[in-house]
């Protein structure tokens, strides 16, 4: 009778251990009764019934990556390019990952390899390697929703590298060179020309400037003379009021004038060298002792 009683827990200990599954963080494990899916197990302690149910898959649900194999791609205009890509992806329904598809990894790298072919098989060489972004984007759209049915979220897809031929990658090096060139000539002729521009530009105020100079110039010699005339007209005036009052010291002053005048005239002739006039000294300074007279006989005459 003890023997039965202790066969008996120990049978019970077993089934116990048996239908006690410890499910690890980032794992999924499904569930079977009798070969049919029933239900899934979380991460933790899990209960299921001995004999009855059975562990089916253990479905790893964390973000997982997938290395794509190079392989080459024939682009829109005949360029025969090498590809690299990785895809990010992460199971989000266990039940599905493990029953809608047969080797989840295997048939997620084919499907990305075969899109990369059709994506990158419609695009030119140029639009490949400038647009790497829209390619990413366009294969995560495309993989996604292909790979929904699968209980799987494709979260990245990244083209790693694009390797053209030898032959056809010095040719892209001497374009670019060639383009390099040409932009620097351009922008040395955009700068020769904006130095023309700004040395015209300069030219041009200095001569605007050196015109306002010899305006203002020309304005205050103007002006100079003007007042020379004025005082010349008022010391004729005078002059002419005394002749006419019968003063002998003015008709002294304009005969002085002309004498000082015609000195003048003969000293700056080029072809004079020498010459020996008499000059009376004294006559000169009456006369022009005979002007102080006449302007103080007019002052006097304008205060009374």
């Amino acid at each position: 009778m003890v023997a039965i009683v202790i066969g008996f827990v120990v049978l019970l200990l077993v089934l116990v251990v048996m239908g006690a599954k410890m499910v690890p963080q980032g794992y999924e494990y499904t569930v079977e009764r009798f070969g049919r899916y029933t239900h899934t197990l979380r991460p933790g302690l899990g209960i299921i019934i001995p004999l009855v149910d059975s562990v089916g898959s253990k479905i790893n649900m964390m973000e997982s990556v997938l290395d794509i194999p190079p392989q080459e791609v024939i682009s829109k205009d005949n360029a025969m390019v090498t590809i690299d890509a990785v895809c990010f992806y992460q199971v989000v329904n266990a039940a599905k990952a493990a029953y809608e598809v047969n080797q989840l990894e295997y048939a997620i790298r084919n499907l990305t390899m075969t899109n990369i072919r059709t994506v990158l098989g419609s695009m030119d060489l140029d639009e490949m390697l400038s647009q790497r972004d829209g390619i990413n984007e366009r294969l995560l759209r495309i993989v996604d929703m292909a790979t929904n049915p699968w209980g799987v979220k494709v979260t990245r897809i990244e083209i790693r590298d694009i390797s053209p031929p030898a032959d056809l990658a010095e040719a892209m090096a001497g374009q670019m060179k060639a383009e390099r060139v040409k932009r620097a000539n351009i922008l040395e002729a955009e700068g020769l020309r904006a130095a023309a521009i700004l040395k015209a530009e300069g030219l041009k105020q200095a001569d605007i400037l050196r015109a306002e100079g010899a305006r203002q110039a020309a304005f205050l010699d103007a002006e100079a003379r003007e007042r020379a005339a004025e005082a010349e007209a008022r010391a004729t005036d005078m002059v002419s009021k005394a002749i006419a009052e019968g003063d002998i010291q003015a008709i002294n002053y304009f005969v002085a004038q002309k004498y000082v005048e015609a000195l003048g005239q003969i000293g700056a002739s080029p072809n004079s060298k020498v010459f020996m006039l008499p000059v009376d000294a004294t006559g000169v300074m009456g006369a022009i002792g005979g002007v102080t007279e006449i302007v103080r006989q007019t002052v006097g005459k304008g205060t009374s």
